[in-house]
């Protein structure tokens, strides 16, 4: 017998990341159809060694609408098109797999496994201070180089080291980006942001740095009480978990079906392939910081170690070519979305929206008083941040615009700089067009829509933090 009881509508479910960058393109082509195209003059800056705008330039210039050929092409074109970024996405892109590929081999060995057993073993009843200890270390990178696409080498690390204390990927992923995007809210000597703001504004990079401080220092403390908080409510009830109904799925895949407390025997083979593992991200970040490097010679890095590896453990040429191929493998989606995210600001570029929206945010901002005027100047950085998600590629869009105006509202350059800067390190916690945190999303196996939910609260307190901090810089400058 055939019931005629109503069958139960659907449950709705969150579009991936895939379909939300390419929708946000599709968005973006039509408004090409809409918004009237402008540009400023450009001028050459001898000390940022980029294009600059003109203050005063802006014209209307003829339409450029992109149609249903730009947008089909825009992901590819994201690839290798630079953009305001100073890599193509293909760059990163290809680190990525090297990544994977490195990833896969070391974890060929067993050696991580074994890590993961000594560390859980090594920290019992004290799990919870990784988590202030690891926030800081990536909160350091931020603020002093703009720790961003770097960081994706390390979740694979974070993660199962996470799930196997009895935290959740949610846990991992919020303690690398979180963390990172907090030093860059907070920046001090960043050279990618803070720096070229500073100059592009026509004043020291010093100036200010006072007022930056205590924004690094009271969001830090905001950001680890709120992540140490959601990870002791997951420990004592898993249930709490916003990724609760993916736990068995993850822990086989980060913990590659085993767990904490099954033993894995340190070798000294073991031990050693994991002192080159932690070597090579050691020198990974002295070669960003201080080497000059970028993405190639990362990947190269990477790629060197790989092969140290497979030697050490004598995996031998078809057992190393697997386990690499297969860790790439793993990491490809998250390669793909890197190069979709960046194919919105493609089409924004070629449709000539970026200087429209600058020329009229600025026309906004006439006539209002230092405090109102600082705080829209906020929002109005926190809007664009969604279009140009480089720190660097808005400081060189918004600052020589912007900074004169600061003049006229009897506002510090510096606190236009402060704002510049919290307000993109802010957006990076959750844009969407920004590459680190889909491809975070994507390697942690959390739904966009879900990390929405764990950090927009956050990222409300830290603006009330933000707007009032800049409101007694106008006070006291």
């Amino acid at each position: 017998m055939v019931s005629d009881s109503p069958k139960p509508a659907p449950r709705f479910k969150f579009p991936t990341a895939y379909t939300i960058l390419f929708g946000l393109i599709v968005i973006v082509a039509g408004l090409t159809w809409i918004v009237p195209a402008g540009e400023y003059d450009q001028v050459f800056n001898e000390t940022l060694g980029k294009e600059v705008p003109v203050p005063g330039t802006y014209k209307e210039v003829a339409p450029n609408p992109q149609g249903f050929g730009a947008v089909i092409l825009a992901p590819i074109a994201g690839f290798y098109d630079p953009v305001s970024y100073e890599a193509n996405a293909i760059d990163v892109a290809l680190f990525v797999l090297v990544l994977g590929g490195f990833i896969g081999v070391v974890a060929k060995t067993g050696a991580i496994s074994a890590g993961i057993t000594g560390t859980m073993r090594a920290l019992r009843g004290r799990e919870k201070w990784m988590i202030p200890i690891l926030m800081s270390l990536f909160a350091a990178g931020g603020t002093t180089y703009g720790m961003a696409e770097e960081t994706l080498a390390f979740y694979t690390i974070v993660i199962p080291i996470m799930i196997a204390a009895g935290y959740d990927t949610m846990t991992g992923v919020a303690i690398i980006l979180i963390g990172a995007a907090m030093g860059v809210l907070g920046s001090t000597v960043n050279a990618f942001a803070t720096v070229i703001a500073a100059d592009a504004a026509g004043i020291p990079f010093t100036e200010g740095i006072v007022l930056r401080l205590v924004i690094l220092g009271v969001g830090w403390l905001i950001c680890v009480a709120y992540v140490m908080r959601y990870a002791e409510r997951v420990r004592r009830d898993p249930s709490k978990s916003i990724v609760a109904d993916r736990k068995e799925a993850n822990e086989v895949h980060f913990l590659k079906g085993g767990s904490a407390s099954e033993a894995v025997e340190f070798t000294l083979r073991r031990k050693i392939i994991l002192l080159i593992f932690a070597g090579t991200f050691a020198v990974m970040v002295w070669g960003v910081a201080a080497g000059g490097w970028w993405m190639a010679e990362m990947s190269g890095l990477f790629l060197v170690s790989a092969i140290l590896v497979g030697v050490i453990d004598r995996l031998g040429e078809e057992g190393f070519t697997t386990a690499f191929v297969e860790g790439a493998k793993e990491l490809l989606g998250v390669a793909l979305i890197i190069g979709v995210a960046r194919g919105i600001v493609v089409v924004m570029d070629a449709g000539h929206l970026t200087d429209t929206i600058l020329f009229h945010s600025a026309q906004a901002m006439d006539g209002l008083s230092p405090v109102v005027f600082i705080n829209t100047m906020y929002w109005l950085e926190v809007a664009l941040s969604f279009f140009v998600p480089s720190s660097s590629g808005l400081a060189v869009l918004t600052m020589p615009i912007m900074a004169p105006l600061a003049d006229f509202a009897g506002v510090g350059r510096d606190l236009v700089v402060t704002a510049y800067q919290s307000a993109n390190g802010l957006v990076n916690f959750f844009n969407p067009t920004f590459a680190v945190v889909m491809g975070a999303l994507a390697i942690g196996r959390i739904p966009y829509e879900r990390w929405l939910r764990f950090v927009l609260p956050l990222c409300g307190v830290l603006t009330v933090m933000i707007m009032a901090t800049l409101s007694l810089g106008v006070a006291i400058g």
